[in-house]
């Protein structure tokens, strides 16, 4: 499934400050000046025609109106990892298939595929909050 993005989004960097709903993506919207781990994920779902709002993780796993909370993984679905089970600062990644993640993260500097168990080794990520499910569509164009 990745295998259908465009290159450039396996060329962006890391950059902590590029989050959705910031003052840097509103004026330089896109991933050509790097992002974070959420708009890195959120820009790769609308790649695929799924709608997101600029949520942050807290906000992500308690929203209703966009997505879904889901116990079973399948492919786009938003999976958010933390130190532990609170979703306030969350990493979030895309799922790809059989255990695999996509995600942007400082540790890797551009976008990786990680098993399940790489993220459970790091203190950072060893706590998985949850699975969300998009279930909102782009329109065409956007």
């Amino acid at each position: 499934m990745f295998d259908q993005l465009p290159a450039a989004f396996w060329g962006v960097r890391y950059v902590g400050a590029r989050f959705p709903g910031s003052s840097a993506v509103r004026d330089r919207p896109g991933l050509a000046l790097g992002a974070n781990c959420q708009l890195f994920a959120y820009e790769v779902l609308r790649h695929f025609g799924l709608a997101i709002p600029a949520l942050r993780s807290s906000e992500l796993w308690s929203d209703t109106q966009a997505t879904i909370r889901v116990r079973v993984a399948r492919p786009l679905d938003l999976l958010l990892f933390n130190a532990t089970n609170d979703a306030y600062g969350a990493h979030v990644g895309i799922w790809a298939e059989e255990g695999r993640v996509l995600h942007l993260c400082a540790e890797a500097g551009r976008p990786a595929v990680w098993e399940m168990p790489e993220f459970a080794k790091r203190e950072r990520y060893q706590s998985l909050i949850g699975i969300k499910r998009v279930i909102a569509t782009s329109p065409p164009d956007s």
